[in-house]
């Protein structure tokens, strides 16, 4: 009991949020715990690399198969022709074929890295004469078009350089059609290196303005990902879904985990704090709605303030980052987001780099990307408890009983029923409305009594006036000339007189 009384906490030092090649960038657990210029630099050197070694592959099964027709042919000049001898010729060439076939794998990616269209000629071929796909005639959406007409209007402002983005983003847009066949990676890279070819065009045109770069990169994003989005989001080539359904079930098999074994300093009772960690919930499920990659970031940065804001009304203080990050891994607990890891990865390989590395979305985004990692590798140790304890909790045998004021951590060895527990817990709810409805009754109870003693004061006050001063009613006077005889004789009335002047 010592020892489990010793909250460690969950804490993360903040040097860890950044690039593990120390360029002072955030990092990213989707990208090795690199920044996304580090994670492009050691990709394209991979890519180098795996282009070299697909020459050496391309060169060597070359040679072989010149030696192999050369050795072949000599032997069918030197020897006559025999059922045997072609039998096994027929099948070392079907030999040859299928071990070139598996090998050669490897070299289209030559080909798609120094002609690539070579890969698109042939669709274009393919398709000819076909009926276009569903999703090539399907109309646009309400939203795509939106986002539309919003770049096109944008993009009047710049006038001439206007033109040329939209051109270009058309374009893009385009060959980006012809390319669905390509790994998420490859997919992430096409994006990238158009986003870096713009941006550089950008600062070059607006003379190394950032300022309005930015602002109309972040346009030229929301355009292409929202007419990308059906076709990069959760992409068949990877294996998008699966981490999501793993992730699922890993917080499925996590919903004992309390608020207090993960010391997360937020009190729900107060009306305030739930408010915030509603919001919060909701923003954070809020993200798999959103199709722009910043967009989603900006559901991350919300659910985030908000995790602030309770904490900060909790404990009276401004948060720190030792709270936040446990608080957010019991966010994403309580939420269980849907496609999660889809949308970590869909922010990872087609938001803005810049967004990523710096700024408060890049730092809220790393956090969130290491509560996954914590919530992944969430062990007994992790919240101080015993394995035993921790297996049967994840098994379901057993589960840790709703905690008291006076109780700081759940005994060893307790068999709750949780529908006893919540029955419990409801009518101690229950207990405390009934008490808060009988205070209502009994106030309004002495609201009434009070008021029809203030009628009866009022009543009283004004008897005993009436009897003090009582009410005399006299006669009505009569008109003054009323008793006059002679009005007759009375001269007449003076008339004014106009003088000429």
């Amino acid at each position: 009991m010592s020892q489990r009384s010793e909250r460690r906490g969950i804490h993360v030092d903040q040097s860890e949020l950044l690039c593990k090649k120390g360029c002072g960038y955030y990092g990213n657990a989707a990208w090795q715990d690199l920044c996304s210029k580090c994670r492009k630099e050691k990709y394209q050197r991979a890519r180098q690399r795996q282009i070299q070694e697909d020459w050496a592959l391309a060169e060597k099964l070359q040679r072989e198969e010149e030696a192999a027709y050369v050795s072949s042919h000599s032997s069918s000049q030197t020897q006559p022709p025999q059922s045997h001898s072609q039998h096994s010729l027929a099948t070392f060439s079907k030999f040859e074929e299928k071990k070139t076939n598996e090998k050669t794998r490897k070299v289209t990616t030559v080909k798609k890295f120094f002609s690539p269209s070579s890969r698109t000629a042939p669709k274009k071929e393919s398709h000819e004469g076909k009926t276009p796909s569903p999703s090539i005639t399907r109309q646009s959406s309400i939203e795509t078009d939106h986002v539309s007409r919003d770049f096109v209007e944008f993009l009047k402002t710049l006038q001439k350089p206007g033109r040329e983005i939209h051109k270009q983003s058309r374009g893009f847009i385009e060959s980006m059609g012809n390319k669905k066949d390509l790994s998420a990676e490859e997919l992430s890279e096409c994006v990238q290196d158009f986003y870096q070819g713009m941006s550089d065009r950008l600062l070059n045109h607006f003379k190394g303005s950032s300022e309005k770069v930015d602002r109309v990169m972040d346009q030229v994003e929301k355009y292409i990902m929202t007419r990308l989005y059906k076709s990069v989001f959760c992409p068949e080539t990877s294996d998008d879904e699966k981490k999501d359904l793993a992730t699922q079930h890993r917080i499925r098999a996590l919903h004992w985990v309390t608020i207090q074994m993960l010391c997360v300093p937020v009190d729900e009772e107060i009306p305030e704090v739930s408010d915030s960690v509603v919001k919060a919930i909701t923003d954070i499920i809020e993200m798999d709605s959103k199709r722009v990659p910043r967009d989603k970031l900006a559901c991350i940065t919300s659910c985030s303030k908000h995790i602030f804001s309770a904490i900060r009304v909790t404990k009276n203080e401004p948060a720190s980052a030792d709270d936040f990050l446990p608080t957010l891994i019991y966010i994403v607990l309580k939420a269980n987001p849907p496609r999660l890891q889809s949308n970590i990865q869909y922010i990872t390989r087609f938001c803005n780099p810049s967004r990523l590395m710096t700024g408060e979305d890049g730092y809220y985004f790393t956090n969130l990307c290491c509560a996954i990692a914590f919530i992944e590798k969430l062990d007994a140790q992790s919240l101080n408890l015993s394995p035993e304890d921790f297996e049967r909790y994840m098994s379901g045998q057993a589960s840790p009983r709703r905690q008291d004021d006076t109780a700081a951590w759940p005994q060893s060895g307790t068999h709750v029923n949780p529908a006893l527990s919540q029955i419990h817990h409801n009518l101690k709810l229950l207990s405390s409305l009934e008490k808060r409805q009988q205070q209502v009754i009994e106030g309004a109870q002495n609201l009434q009594a009070e008021l029809a003693e203030w009628q009866d004061s009022v009543s009283r006050e004004v008897q005993e006036i009436l009897e003090r001063y009582p009410l005399e009613i006299k006669p009505r006077a009569s008109a003054i000339d009323a008793e006059n005889v002679e009005n007759d004789r009375l001269p007449p009335p003076l008339q004014p007189q106009v003088f000429a002047g």
